[in-house]
């Protein structure tokens, strides 16, 4: 029962994401085809499991190649102990620091994912990439993080910051399933429904840019027959916006 309650919460949350947030979701493509027809580079940033969605959407089949991620380092999964992660998140001016040092230039645009929106890195690199003339798209969920305080010392959440925010649709706390005899929630839908999100913000860029006339760049699986030599040309053709190389 408890695993049903997690596909109806999926699928609710999924539901609520296409009867919500589709004129969000076509506005952020159409930032990003914009910035993409104009030729800017795009990034994508986001903290411990939020990195989820630039993962999902950098070096990935049928993905975009001009997605550039922000790597955020010290609050991946890959650090000892792992719940450093959460602490390295809240320092202030670490943000700012990440941006500094990657190749993103004013005229760029960046994709921020935080679901609570609320700790110190992800929102002094808003505050840095406004500064710098970078465009954002926030993934966050709303109910998330208009219901806890900030943590920035300038009280600001990070949804306040972007000129597009794309709600996740997750619910406070993000876990979403309440099993008999245990006090926490379990089953958290912020990564489903913000790789849902991500992937779909990727399908309309993809279609914006064809109506445009423009050639989008989009992986092939290295493991099908031509993928290597197809991918190869494009990350070739578009290298001035790939800084991952």
């Amino acid at each position: 029962m408890s695993a049903e309650a997690y596909f109806d919460s999926c699928e609710a949350g999924l539901a609520k994401l296409r009867a919500e947030q589709m004129e969000n979701i076509r506005a952020a493509a159409t930032l990003l085809a914009d910035t993409i027809a104009e030729g800017r580079a795009v990034f994508a940033f986001g903290a411990s499991h939020s990195f989820m969605l630039p993962m999902e959407l950098c070096y990935r089949t049928g993905g975009l190649m001009l997605i550039n991620p922000i790597y955020p380092h010290g609050m991946d999964l890959g650090v000892r102990p792992l719940p450093m992660t959460s602490q390295i998140e809240r320092i202030p001016d670490y943000g700012r620091v990440l941006l500094e040092n990657s190749a993103a230039r004013e005229g760029d645009a960046l994709l921020i994912a935080s679901t609570s929106g609320r700790n110190a890195v992800v929102i002094d690199m808003a505050l840095a990439a406004r500064e710098r003339g970078i465009s954002i798209i926030g993934i966050t969920s709303v109910e998330y993080s208009t219901s806890v305080p900030s943590r920035h010392p300038s009280g600001k959440r990070m949804l306040e910051l972007c000129d597009v925010v794309v709600d996740n649709c997750a619910p406070l706390g993000d876990a979403a399933v309440a099993v008999p005899g245990v006090e926490q929630k379990t089953g958290p839908l912020s990564s489903v429904l913000g790789c849902a999100v991500v992937n779909a913000i990727a399908c309309q860029v993809i279609a914006d840019l064809v109506e445009r006339g423009v050639e989008p760049p989009v992986y092939i699986s290295a493991n099908m027959p031509g993928g290597d030599a197809h991918n190869a040309r494009l990350l070739a053709e578009n290298a001035d916006r790939i800084h991952f190389m």
